[in-house]
């Protein structure tokens, strides 16, 4: 294994959908040397800075309002991109439910020093997506507690996983358009170092046991309703909530609960997925 240099620095770029406490992990397990919190929360929403206010003071975490921006998600990567690649080896792109797994690997400094991402410009993950484990309400507890059931291979779309990219620093020239992967031209591999072969947003090639990270796409139903009340923030298309939908309750199981719960917050119709109740 390469040893890990003092001058190694990675940063690591978040969008605030719902924030967890997560930064002492991110900070003493991850290695990461600075996260940039971009906070697209509602614009009348909680302020979170006395949340975090002793890593803001310490400048490990630095919090950038970005509430009420259209196409929030592009522009926040590439700003965060186009203002710190020249300063950083690594930049990490993921959201606050998502959480990286790395097997064989005390932290992400180790794993990004390794000798096989020499010549690769950006790593493609895949992203592992669990399910709401028929959870209506929020409880205490961690993600990973709450939501340990995975969404099965047979819904998985052809055995196709989804994927989140870490970009090297000092790359110039980088548009990003799309969240889930980059310029095809740039070298790219998996977590193995191999080329990964990508379409769209899909990897061909799974991993879902050493190299991945985990997506708590809906968490509760009740946290998903919150999370569809908030709108899109890459796109607005007519029929948006009801895409998210049926991607929840293709993930989950659907029941009648959760279905009522759904159109009592938000209004929505879903006669069509009363009908496919077992």
């Amino acid at each position: 294994m390469k040893k890990t240099s003092s001058k190694f620095k990675i940063i690591a770029l978040t969008f605030l959908l719902i924030i967890q406490l997560i930064f002492r992990k991110i900070e003493k397990i991850y290695y990461i040397d600075k996260i940039f919190l971009y906070d697209n929360n509602d614009i009348d929403g909680e302020r979170f800075e006395t949340v975090i206010k002793d890593y803001s003071e310490k400048g490990f975490v630095d919090i950038l309002d970005w509430r009420g921006k259209k196409k929030q998600i592009y522009n926040i990567m590439n700003d965060c991109y186009k203002q710190n690649y020249r300063n950083y080896d690594w930049l990490i792109f993921y959201e606050i439910d998502e959480f990286i797994h790395l097997n064989n690997y005390s932290n992400i400094k180790s794993f990004l020093s390794e000798d096989k991402f020499r010549n690769c410009t950006l790593i493609y993950l895949n992203l592992v997506c669990h399910t709401d484990n028929n959870l209506l309400y929020y409880e205490n507890k961690s993600l990973f507690e709450r939501f340990p059931e995975l969404v099965p291979e047979s819904k998985l779309g052809g055995q196709k996983l989804e994927v989140k990219f870490i970009l090297k620093g000092h790359t110039p020239n980088i548009v990003i358009n799309n969240i889930h992967n980059c310029n095809k031209n740039i070298p790219n591999c998996n977590g193995y170092g191999h080329k990964n072969k990508i379409r769209n947003i899909y990897s061909t090639e799974l991993d879902k046991k050493n190299y991945y990270i985990d997506h708590f796409y809906s968490k509760s139903t009740e946290e998903f309703i919150n999370k569809v009340m908030r709108g899109n923030p890459c796109k607005v298309p007519k029929n948006y909530d009801f895409e998210r939908i049926n991607k929840y309750f293709y993930q989950s199981e659907i029941t009648k609960d959760k279905i009522e719960l759904i159109e009592k917050r938000t209004g929505h119709n879903l006669t069509y997925l009363k009908k496919m109740i077992n």
